[in-house]
């Protein structure tokens, strides 16, 4: 992989993990496109360079700490004086302080039903890499989910009265987002929507969520990688390079994408997903990616 391929894929890679279209399915069509132009870069489903679109992704985390810095840093603040405390104090303060161990649960809960999806999916996912037209046909679905985050009523729960059917259904979003083609922060925070949650709470729940997601998916696929044994073809400042470049673009992405979402204009990108899944079944047709079916 050349510098210029990992800036290419870092910028893609920050933009489209915010923007709810899909990174991964961009990064991998990216890739094959980049393959069939004579790119020396290894298969999308190589071991190799799931590892760089992970890195990548743990790049545009980057992107969350940076922007979401303040309601962090909060959580943080008030998880560790509830520590201190016991979650036993009285008054507002005590009140926040349970409610942020209350969300904590919240969160690991709907990661470990995330893992409850992924794990057993996740040789099945990856196979999707390898075939475009299942990806098209996912982005559908994705501009759907889109669509209709536009067109729902008001949501009113606050983050305080989400519960644990609100975060279960969240995290068989993002397990099911782990299939190419399904925006992670699209269907995440179309399910909290679905769920009664505010756009901005679903929108921070999303994002909150992601952090122990994308970090435990990295490290499992960075201790296989290792197991595998095989020599890598990518060098170490590609890797390092796709990774700045992923969390610099991020953080710009990510405050557009707020933005967009409070103001509901998401069914925007519903246009968008539309017609990239009609250029990839064009492409998958026209040959552009060699050795795919399209019944595939």
């Amino acid at each position: 992989m050349t510098l210029l391929e990992s800036i290419l894929l870092g910028v893609i890679q920050g933009i489209f993990m915010f923007f709810p279209v899909s990174s991964t399915s961009h990064l991998v069509m990216a890739q094959h496109w980049l393959i069939s132009r004579g790119s020396a870069m290894p298969d999308p489903s190589s071991p190799e360079m799931i590892l760089f679109d992970l890195l990548v992704h743990v790049g545009t985390l980057v992107s969350m700490a940076v922007v979401f810095r303040q309601s962090i840093a909060h959580f943080l603040t008030r998880f560790l004086r509830g520590l201190r405390n016991g979650f036993r104090r009285g008054g507002k303060a005590g009140a926040r302080e349970r409610m942020t161990l209350r969300l904590g649960l919240l969160g690991v809960f709907s990661v470990g039903v995330t893992g409850l999806i992924g794990f057993p999916l996740k040789g099945l996912f990856e196979e999707v890499f390898a075939r475009p037209g299942i990806i098209a046909g996912t982005l559908v679905v994705t501009g759907i989910l889109l669509w209709w985050t536009d067109v729902l009523p008001r949501r009113r729960r606050r983050l305080e009265e989400v519960g644990w059917g609100s975060a279960a259904v969240v995290g068989v979003a993002q397990g099911l987002a782990l299939l190419p083609g399904l925006s992670r922060s699209g269907t995440t925070i179309a399910f909290g929507l679905f769920a009664g949650m505010k756009r901005r709470w679903a929108a921070e729940y999303s994002f909150f969520i992601a952090f122990p997601t994308i970090m435990g998916a990295s490290l499992l696929q960075a201790i296989e990688v290792w197991r595998a044994g095989e020599e890598t073809r990518i060098d170490f400042l590609p890797l390092a390079v796709g990774f700045v470049v992923a969390a610099l673009v991020g953080i710009v992405a990510l405050r557009i994408v707020l933005r967009l979402l409070y103001r509901a204009r998401f069914r925007f990108f519903s246009y968008y997903v539309w017609a990239l899944a009609a250029v990839i079944l064009l492409g998958v047709a026209q040959g552009w990616w060699p050795g795919v079916d399209l019944t595939h």
